[in-house]
């Protein structure tokens, strides 16, 4: 597996990045600002994650996705550990990254890979979202908010 940059002028991984966030128009906002960085093996697509400043020496992960068929393989693992390495290369102090109150797979990685709980952004989901999102059996309605420094 290969993890790059996605090269200006790449097709983004739209149906990648809408498995992580269902929102079209949230995904344009922030990739046009941040970094994409794509996963692929034999030139085929099978991760992303996007980089993205927010403060002098604090960049946030956004948009962690791996396809369906190669969850449980380590992949995102992966995909979030070379964020981190990228972000400490850039020069970056810390890094932070948010998920929803149910995303209960997803909390358990982050903190795998180093990151700490630091707040909740109690109903964001519910003001940012026109749908209401639901995984695992639960209503997605807070942000956690995770952060590491590097």
């Amino acid at each position: 597996m290969d993890i790059r940059k996605l090269d200006k002028g790449e097709k983004l991984p739209m149906e990648l990045l809408l498995l992580a966030d269902p929102s079209r128009e949230i995904v344009e906002e922030y990739v046009n600002r941040g970094e994409c960085f794509i996963a692929e093996i034999e030139q085929q697509i099978i991760g992303v994650y996007v980089l993205l400043p927010t403060r002098p020496e604090t960049v946030e992960l956004v948009n962690v996705a791996v396809i369906d068929e190669l969850h449980g393989r380590g992949i995102g693992k992966r995909l979030v550990m070379n964020a981190i390495r990228v972000a400490k290369t850039k020069g970056y102090k810390t890094i932070e990254i948010g998920t929803g109150n149910s995303s209960i797979g997803q909390l358990a990685l982050y903190q795998k890979c180093g990151f700490r709980i630091v707040g909740v952004d109690r109903d964001f989901f519910v003001r940012h979202y026109p749908e209401e999102i639901f995984e695992n059996g639960i209503q997605c309605k807070d942000m956690v908010r995770l952060s590491q420094d590097i």
